[in-house]
């Protein structure tokens, strides 16, 4: 018998319940009544992805995979021109040791900055940033072939001594 039902198999996410189907003639078989001999093997199992509220499923691949994804945040919103703060942040579906590259919009395009760093074993990554352009700075973390959402901070002048 020809199995036609496809199910997409999901990796177990925060905010996700699984849920396991049967699929195939034993699916037929594991609704009867029980018997006293052991019930007959499923021909496919698949693990299904059941939302929770406010759940967001991975973004996959061509081929089924999960992409890789970054997260980035700052320690600050604003800092004064030249006043050291960090970007931080995690990844996912990322080997360890993967570089990871800040980079800073600049009109419209995304100019890399000098501030790279490699994930760790558990795929967190921070790094030290400084930044002279005065005024609303929008940046964004990219490595592994993934791109964080972009991050702003706001860099003041300095102040003038007297």
């Amino acid at each position: 018998m020809k199995i036609t039902n496809r199910v997409k198999r999901t990796a177990p996410l925060s905010g996700f319940a699984a849920l396991t189907v049967l699929l195939g003639p034993a699916a037929d078989m594991a609704s009867a009544t029980p018997r006293t001999a052991a019930p007959p093997r499923p021909a496919a199992v698949a693990t299904l992805a059941v939302d929770a509220p406010g759940a967001v499923e991975a973004p996959r691949a061509a081929d089924d995979a999960p992409l890789p994804t970054l997260t980035a945040q700052t320690s600050v919103s604003s800092v004064r021109a030249a006043q050291e703060f960090r970007v931080f942040g995690a990844s996912q579906h990322l080997p360890p040791g993967t570089p990871v590259s800040l980079q800073q919009q600049q009109g419209t395009r995304w100019v890399d900055l000098p501030a790279s760093v490699r994930t760790t074993p558990r795929g967190t990554y921070s790094m030290r940033v400084v930044l002279g352009i005065e005024g609303r700075n929008a940046l964004r973390v990219t490595g592994g072939g993934a791109v964080s959402p972009v991050v702003y901070v706001t860099v003041e002048a300095r102040e003038e001594r007297a």
